[in-house]
């Protein structure tokens, strides 16, 4: 007789049905494949946590292998702008697949760079994402351009296209979707509506260095692509940002833009014009965040596989738990680059048991979590730019009453995901090994078996 394979679900299960016979006839004496006993009393409640060991430290920083070029630039007095920057520019262009790239103070200027130099300013519609960090709306408040929240998918976290169509109107520029948590969003439909109505797209790619859809690199699909090295970025600087694009002419523009409006390329003035041919500010790289940049791109490509590998077995080892529902990608991703992994945390499987008390047993049990972004849509800074001068007299006031603004950009499923549903763990635990993935694992289903116990006794 051929012997029955369970899940590990379907194992919990028959195991209640059958009075814990199972556990009496089989090998384990445990509930579950990680060890995780009911009886096991929660870290949260005086009993031992799944796992005593740290996580792999960031950022990453090898002397011996790291120094040498940063050591070179420090002591040649040369700092500001030069080769070193040159250099890595051309090797993250290289990287992504991009003709171009020019490297900013950081991912935000990087937006608002971008943003500027495709025409996008006052009286324009830019649509987005409410679910990112504040920088990407801030960069359209600073082009002078009003953003408009399109709501997200929330099994993927990514701004729905569905969504972006209704929210296009007479105004709209552009579109800014967000590669957010390192999960490429559904670029192929967002491209088609950009053509469809004429729209540039500047993609968001501050989280999602070398994902991919259709093996094309994000960041690569629309006008421009923009990227952060900020200190916990997967690569890296401290601070640092990058615009890629194909786009010779726009790339020109934004070179000058970057450096005070300066003539370069195909941005040129009248001949008795001066050197500084059009508006701009100074963005540039140093030659020493350059150099850091270089060393971390060495390691960049093993560790993403890294991350997605462990990312992939983790999000096998916690989708049968009931209440837990990790993140989606869409299908024709390729590759993820996972600077977060986030799921939906469902407080009604864990015996109502509110994310605040799962994420402090989750920590208690030596797993870090965290639970994400908030709502940006009612938040004082759209207030504080929609009442400044410069909005004033580019918008009619109707535009500008935030109340609103506010009813037309509600966003329920952002709303949800911020402040009932997303749990995160960061890029770094994801570079720790297969065996610790399964200490996340033990320690959700620890919780989740004695989710009633701690919801009554903290």
């Amino acid at each position: 007789m051929k012997k029955k394979k369970y899940t590990r679900r379907e194992f919990i299960k028959q195991n209640s049905l059958a009075g814990g016979a199972f556990l009496t006839l089989g090998a384990t004496s445990s509930l579950f494949a990680g060890g995780v006993k009911k009886s096991d009393t929660p870290a949260i409640l005086g009993g031992p946590a799944v796992r005593s060991n740290g996580w792999p430290s960031w950022p990453i920083w090898n002397p011996e292998t790291d120094e040498k070029q940063v050591l070179e630039v420090l002591r040649s007095g040369v700092w500001s702008r030069s080769k070193t920057v040159a250099e890595f520019e051309q090797k993250w262009a290289e990287t992504v697949g991009a003709k171009r790239c020019l490297t900013t103070v950081n991912g935000t200027n990087a937006l608002v760079c971008s943003l500027a130099n495709l025409d996008i300013g006052g009286g324009d519609e830019v649509i987005v994402s409410p679910y990112t960090w504040i920088a990407t709306i801030q960069a359209i408040l600073q082009t002078g351009a009003m953003p408009v929240f399109a709501d997200i998918d929330p099994e993927t976290f990514q701004i729905d296209p569905v969504k972006i169509q209704e929210k296009i109107t007479s105004r709209t520029k552009g579109i800014l979707p967000v590669h957010i948590l390192g999960l490429p969003a559904d670029m192929i439909r967002i491209m088609e509506i950009a053509k469809k109505n004429e729209l540039v797209v500047v993609e968001d790619a501050c989280q999602a260095w070398l994902a991919e859809i259709n093996n094309k690199q994000v960041g690569t699909f629309g006008d421009a692509g923009c990227f952060s090295f900020q200190n916990s970025k997967n690569i890296p600087m401290g601070e640092g940002g990058a615009i890629v694009s194909n786009d010779e002419e726009f790339m020109d523009r934004c070179y000058s833009y970057h450096n005070w409006g300066g003539q370069h390329g195909s941005v040129t003035g009248e001949a008795d014009s001066g050197r500084w041919v059009m508006s701009g500010t100074k963005m540039r790289l140093s030659e020493y965040q350059a150099a850091i940049g270089l060393a971390q791109l060495e390691r960049l490509e093993e560790q993403t596989l890294k991350r997605s590998t462990n990312a992939e077995y983790l999000k096998s080892q916690i989708k049968d738990i009931p209440g837990i529902l990790p993140y989606k990608l869409y299908d024709h991703v390729t590759r993820a680059a996972f600077h977060l992994f986030p799921f939906r945390y469902k407080k009604n499987e864990f015996k109502g048991l509110a994310r605040s008390d799962f994420l402090s047993a989750l920590r208690a049990e030596g797993i870090p979590g965290s639970d994400g972004y908030t709502t940006l849509h009612d938040q004082s800074f759209l207030g504080h730019a929609f009442n400044s001068k410069n909005f004033q007299k580019m918008y009619p006031q109707h535009m500008l009453d935030l109340d609103s603004f506010q009813e037309s950009n509600q966003c329920p499923v952002t709303d949800r995901i911020c402040n009932e549903e997303a749990v995160w763990f960061s890029q770094q635990m994801l570079l720790a090994d297969k065996s610790d993935m399964d200490d996340i694992a033990m320690a959700i289903e620890k919780i989740y078996e004695n989710a009633e116990d701690i919801k009554n006794r903290i």
